[in-house]
């Protein structure tokens, strides 16, 4: 069985109880792909490329990735944090070395790396239009790392923001773990979170990435179901 790694932060990651109704896009992404093919999630709620190398975490999968797995890629969140010295890159230059680190530890092992830019936010300004948002300048990296490193990408912030709009500021809610004021007691500083993601969100954004992998083609489109396969398979 083929198998999917993925490093990332907390809009990836496989949730538990604990954070209900939160959900990760790689929880949602086994969906989409073959029955061959299996999903094993290291991203974690609020790593950079940064923490989660300080922290061993590329070292885990180092142990266990093998030739002909993937190594799904997905930062910049936390890279932005320049607040944070634990987690801070430079988009242009630490952030795009970590990004080597990663591919390369694939590389090494025989698994093929694909880059896939972060998610954008719930950055609405009006009912149908998006602010700037806080990850361009990482997006912008990612692609660089992508032509330095001759490493395929999908660009999900790109088809996130054109969701988003698409759906405008009232639908989009229902994506992400936003609840209005008073509706969500248990965590109610948490309530207008324009970040993480609830199941709809996440199996709509896993769907984003699986679209880009199947314009890639390629072993990168075979490990998806058909369109349609879903119900016909």
């Amino acid at each position: 069985m083929n198998r999917i790694f993925w490093a990332g932060d907390s809009t990836v990651q496989t949730n538990d109880y604990t954070t209900y109704p939160q959900n990760g896009i790689g929880q949602a992404f086994t969906i989409y792909i073959r029955k061959e093919y299996s999903v094993c999630n290291y991203a974690r709620n609020g790593r950079s490329t940064k923490s989660f190398l300080d922290e061993g975490r590329l070292e885990a999968i180092k142990e266990q990735i093998g030739e002909g797995d993937f190594l799904f890629i997905q930062f910049g969140h936390n890279d932005e944090k320049i607040q944070d010295p634990t987690r801070y890159t430079e988009p242009h230059s630490s952030f795009i070395d970590n990004l080597g680190i990663f591919i390369q530890t694939a590389r090494d092992k025989g698994a093929y790396p694909v880059l896939i830019t972060p998610l954008e936010r719930r950055c609405f300004v009006d009912e149908k239009h998006l602010g700037p948002g806080e990850h361009l300048e990482y997006v912008e990296g990612m692609k660089e790392a992508s032509v330095k490193f001759q490493v395929p990408m999908v660009d999900l912030y790109t088809m996130s923001r054109r969701e988003l709009e698409k759906v405008g500021e009232e639908r989009s809610r229902g994506w992400y773990m936003f609840f209005p004021e008073g509706n969500y007691p248990e965590h109610p500083a948490e309530s207008r979170d324009n970040t993480h993601l609830r199941y709809d969100g996440a199996v709509h954004f896993a769907g984003l990435i699986a679209e880009g992998l199947r314009e890639l083609g390629g072993i990168y489109a075979g490990m998806l179901l058909d369109e349609g396969g879903l119900y016909g398979e």
